[in-house]
């Protein structure tokens, strides 16, 4: 059974982390405390970015030969294989550690088995422990993973009748400063962010991260099935972050950076195969900004993971709503959520939800 002690270092672990978030891609985020034989904390650490120390490596550096007869606390299992670093199992059992603690089990085939290889050695290895909060805190790289494509979050402004813009098509702005700064936020934590032609014509995105200090700026895509929203010149298509147009197969453009897929059965391109085609690319987690043609078609394809939802205090009584078509026809047919979260935001309530099941 858990003590004290140990949720307390775990909770500090998944905090350290959280401090990789946006920068660990195709990695995921993880982070360790290493205490020593009489259960002071000697080290800690995170997985700073790809092909860099892992989080246990950090540890053991800052524990020493403290670390000899400790407990190393760590939301992910321990990786058990070779690439740009050693296993980090291996080097736990090297250290002297007597104690693993784990969070979530590792589902990456290449990684997996870091517990057996511990046990094995000797080591005492428990795992679960806070495993619903590192699971939520890893859910981009964990989807990616499980699902072979990425982690797909949907997140949209609207008034509290759902409005997304006025009936004469103005929307700035909705929402309030906090939020639009909160955005920025996601984006940083995104390894993609993906806006439709609708998005492109009407406001001329920009998508880049602002006013976050140190962020990796994520990729810019947008999806321009007929090629005509992105002219040259367009912002998106400056040199503050790279950016990808992806337009039909058949589609005439001399634009850079396009990326050529099949058209879906009711038009559109298929956003399986625009998925696909990140995911080779080493996109793990994309934020879904576009308007509600797109957002319709992510959700009728059964891609979107999770819902941040920022409501203003506002009526407008037309206008756009925020999800259009997806392929949804009864109630019965309804994408249930369930809300993980609420905060407010300025003057806005965000809420953050995920898909459960279809019907009621």
């Amino acid at each position: 059974m858990a003590t004290p002690a140990d949720i307390t270092a775990m909770r500090r672990a998944l905090a350290l982390a959280a401090r990789g978030l946006g920068s660990t891609s195709p990695n995921p985020v993880v982070g360790c405390v290493i205490t020593d034989a009489s259960g002071h904390q000697v080290g800690e650490g995170w997985h700073q970015r790809a092909g860099g120390p892992h989080a246990e490596v950090h540890a053991l550096r800052q524990a020493g030969a403290l670390a000899r007869g400790g407990t190393a606390y760590v939301t992910l299992e321990p990786c058990n294989h070779t690439g740009r670093t050693g296993p980090c199992a291996q080097a736990l059992i090297e250290a002297g550690i007597s104690r693993v603690v784990y969070a979530v089990g590792d589902p990456n085939p290449q990684a997996t088995g870091g517990a057996d290889t511990l046990r094995q050695a000797g080591v005492e290895v428990r795992q679960g422990l806070l495993e619903d909060e590192a699971e939520a805190g890893n859910i981009a790289w964990l989807t990616s993973v499980r699902l072979g494509r990425p982690f797909v979050r949907w997140k949209y402004a609207a008034t509290l009748d759902g409005r997304i813009a006025a009936a004469d098509g103005t929307s700035r702005w909705i929402s309030s400063p906090e939020s639009r700064a909160d955005v920025h936020r996601l984006r940083a934590e995104a390894d993609a962010v993906v806006v439709g032609s609708g998005t492109a014509r009407a406001d001329d995105p920009h998508l880049a991260v602002r006013g976050i200090e140190g962020a990796e700026q994520p990729l810019r895509v947008v999806v321009d099935t007929e090629a005509t929203a992105v002219k040259l010149g367009a912002r998106v298509l400056d040199a503050a972050a790279p950016t990808l147009i992806a337009v039909a197969e058949d589609a005439e453009t001399s634009l850079p950076d396009v990326l050529r897929l099949p058209r879906a059965a009711g038009g559109g391109l298929a956003v399986d195969a625009l998925l696909d085609a990140l995911h080779t690319r080493g996109v793990r987690s994309v934020l879904l900004e576009g308007g509600p043609t797109l957002a319709g078609a992510f959700v009728a394809a059964g891609a979107v993971d999770q819902v941040v939802g920022y409501l203003a205090p506002v009526l407008l009584g037309a206008g756009p709503a925020a999800l259009a078509d997806a392929g949804i026809g009864t109630i019965a047919e309804a994408l249930r959520l369930h809300v993980t979260d609420t905060a407010r935001i300025g003057s806005d309530l965000r809420i953050t939800a995920v898909p459960t099941t279809k019907g009621a």
